[in-house]
């Protein structure tokens, strides 16, 4: 079996060990990558990054998902390790769009949505592989999928493949970069986080975590918080309303 099968699958070692650090926004895909490594890990960091998103509560929805993960599952609460935050604002100022400047969502000339931060995932594991280096890591986990996605190009498994190889070589080091939901779609998602937690954790990503773009934390919809129109929101409520008309299976093929 290949590197990147091995990385890519949701599947795991059916006892904990090693520990892992989760690239960790506080939202849907996040939120069930976080429960996924702690499952398979003994000890699990988190890191979130501060790149001048323009909304604020991604990373108030940070802390509030872990500490519901931790009060809620008690058997994944000692594995729960530090949470690390760092303050890369200066990227999001080179890098504009949607997410950091004030500017319609919308297809751009390139063909891509204006939500697209270029480069956004390789930096963040830039960041991710020098701290797990310094705190004795070797899994990076992160919630990047090519199945129902926005089409950013570094969210490609071809382009983490890559970024882990260069990682390893820059580093001298044997990083894995883990992407459990890379091959699924987001009814999946959904079915994953009931797999790993029951509805109890479902109900806590419905409730606790955030994905919308606009940053609308009015209306709770059955699928989550979120303005309902932007491209994050329409993912979220199509995959829960697929998983949900399919009999809400736990189970992930």
């Amino acid at each position: 079996m290949s590197a990147s099968s091995l990385s890519s699958s949701p599947s795991g070692p059916s006892a904990p060990s090693g520990a892992a650090l989760v690239l960790f926004s506080g939202g849907q895909d996040s939120s069930v990558c976080l429960a996924w490594a702690l499952e398979r890990y003994e000890r699990v960091e988190t890191l979130g990054f501060d790149y001048g998103q323009r909304h604020s509560i991604e990373m108030e929805a940070r802390q509030a998902v872990r500490h519901q993960v931790a009060a809620r599952f008690p058997h994944w609460a000692d594995r729960l390790g530090e949470d690390h935050v760092l303050d890369i604002r200066s990227f999001g100022a080179v890098a504009q769009s949607a997410l950091t400047a004030d500017r319609a969502i919308e297809m751009t000339e390139r063909g891509l949505p204006s939500t697209f931060v270029p480069g956004r995932n390789l930096v963040f594991l830039i960041y991710a592989a020098a701290l797990a280096d310094r705190r004795g890591i070797d899994a990076l986990v992160g919630g990047m999928c090519e199945t129902d996605f926005s089409g950013y190009p570094d969210c490609r498994r071809d382009t983490l493949d890559a970024m882990q190889s260069a990682m390893n070589l820059g580093m001298d080091r044997s990083f894995r970069v883990e992407t459990p939901l890379m091959h699924l779609t987001k009814a999946q998602t959904w079915a994953l986080a009931k797999q790993l937690g029951g509805e109890d954790l479902v109900d806590l990503i419905v409730v606790e975590s955030h994905t919308c773009y606009q940053g609308e934390r009015g209306e709770l919809h059955p699928w989550g918080h979120g303005c309902g129109e932007c491209p994050a929101c329409e993912l979220r409520e199509k995959g829960y309303a697929e998983w949900d008309a399919a009999g809400r299976e736990a189970l992930v093929p």
